[in-house]
């Protein structure tokens, strides 16, 4: 229940990534499953990772995954024209299925992220990992592909 209501929460089931875990409050604060380094929190970690399911009946005007990825690329460059954005290997999830994955880096300030998109059924999948340094990104990349290479629709 919340606010007199009830909500309901959509995320990627993970399986647990040594040294990581599941920042529970952050999780329902940003509808998305939020992995935080062990010590830190979702809001205090220098690099996070965070996987989402998204609703498509809850965004009609969505009518593909092309149209997510390219939804995403505008919000990025809303928030900032300078922005470089790049496709980048896709990466497979433990049961197969191929994400597309895009580099979003700043030329200055900002963050530096990843992310990989995917679909099951009548949900997009956003995975990403996403740091407030280039370097951040860099150490925590491994633990990111290892999160996808373990997803399992069907855990």
């Amino acid at each position: 229940p919340c606010e007199g209501k009830i909500s309901f929460y959509w995320w990627p089931e993970l399986t647990a990534v040594q040294g990581w875990h599941h920042d529970r409050e952050h999780s329902y604060m940003y509808s998305a499953n939020a992995q935080a380094p062990d010590g830190f929190t979702f809001s205090n970690a220098e690099a996070v990772i965070y996987a989402k399911a998204l609703y498509k009946p809850r965004i009609p005007k969505i009518e593909s995954l092309e149209m997510l990825i390219k939804d995403d690329k505008e919000q990025f460059l809303s928030r900032d024209p300078s922005t470089i954005i790049s496709e980048v290997d896709p990466l497979i999830t433990g049961d197969g299925q191929t994400l597309k994955s895009f580099t979003f880096f700043p030329k200055r300030e900002g963050k530096w992220e990843q992310v990989s998109y995917g679909e099951e059924g009548e949900f997009y999948l956003v995975f990403a990992v996403s740091s407030r340094t280039k370097e951040g990104l860099t150490k925590v990349i491994g633990v990111y592909k290892q999160f996808i290479s373990q997803y399992k629709e069907k855990p």
